[in-house]
C-alpha cells in the first residue's frame, strides 16, 4: 500500500486529512510530557510544548487545509509549522511538509518519492544524515521503505524502533551534541515525535482503507 496517491485517491480526501491533522494534534497533546522528558535529558525540555503548540496551529486551520488540493495542503502545513513549532524542530518539519508538497505539486510524482526528495531536503536543512541521533534516523529508512511500497502494517509496527536505535547513538549536531558520550543511552526527541506522528498517520491510513 502507497501512503497516499494524487490524483486518483479512492477515498474522501477532506475527511482523510482532517482525520489526519486531528490525531496528530492529539497524540501531540497526550505526549507532550514524554517528549519534554526525553528532550529535558539532552536538550531544553521543551519539544513537547513546542510540538504541541505546531500541531494546534494546524488543527486549527484543518478545515481549510481539508479543501485544498494535497500539494498546497502540505505547503500551507509546512508554512504553519515553521511558524509555530519552536527550536530546530519547527524549520525542519516545516520543510518536510514544504517540500513534499512542492515535489507534488512541480514534478507530478508519487507521493513516496516526493517524500524521498523532502527527506533530502531536510538533511541539507540541518547539514545532518542518519546516525547523527536526529529525526533523520526515523525520516530515511521510512522514506526508504515508502518507496519500496512496504505494507502500511508492517512499517507502522517498524517505525518505532527506527527511533529507539537513536539511544545507542552519540548526538553530533544540536544542542545534545554538547554532551558527547553522555548523549549515549537517550531516545532522541525529535525521532521520538518523528516516529510518532509517523505511526498516527499510517494507523489513520489503514482505518480509511478499511472503512
Amino acid at each position: 500500500m502507497n501512503l497516499v496517491h494524487e490524483p486518483g485517491l479512492s477515498f474522501d480526501t477532506v475527511a482523510l486529512v482532517c482525520r489526519v491533522i486531528e490525531a496528530c494534534r492529539d497524540a501531540a497533546v497526550s505526549q507532550e510530557a514524554y517528549l519534554c522528558d526525553l528532550d529535558r535529558a539532552i536538550g531544553d525540555g521543551d519539544h513537547g510544548t513546542n510540538m504541541r503548540r505546531g500541531l494546534e496551529a494546524l488543527a486549527a486551520e484543518r478545515q481549510l487545509l481539508s479543501a485544498m488540493p494535497l500539494s498546497d495542503a502540505m505547503i500551507a502545513a509546512g508554512t504553519i509549522l515553521v511558524m509555530n513549532i519552536g527550536g530546530a524542530a519547527g524549520p525542519l518539519y516545516g520543510t518536510l511538509l514544504l517540500e513534499t508538497g512542492k515535489g507534488l505539486s512541480a514534478g507530478q510524482i508519487p507521493f513516496p518519492q516526493a517524500f524521498l526528495q523532502a527527506v533530502g531536503a531536510v538533511a541539507q536543512r540541518g547539514r545532518s544524515s542518519p546516525g547523527d541521533k536526529t529525526l533523520l534516523d526515523v525520516l530515511v529508512p521510512l522514506s526508504e521503505a515508502l518507496v519500496k511500497q512496504t505494507d502500511m502494517r508492517c512499517l507502522a509496527e517498524e517505525i518505532q524502533g527506527f527511533a529507539d536505535m537513536t539511544i545507542d547513538m552519540k548526538a553530533v549536531r544540536g544542542r545534545a551534541s554538547f554532551l558527547g558520550e553522555r548523549s549515549i543511552g537517550h531516545m532522541d526527541p525529535g525521532a521520538a515525535s518523528c516516529a510518532l506522528f509517523a505511526t498516527t498517520v499510517c494507523h489513520e491510513l489503514m482505518e480509511t482503507a478499511r472503512s
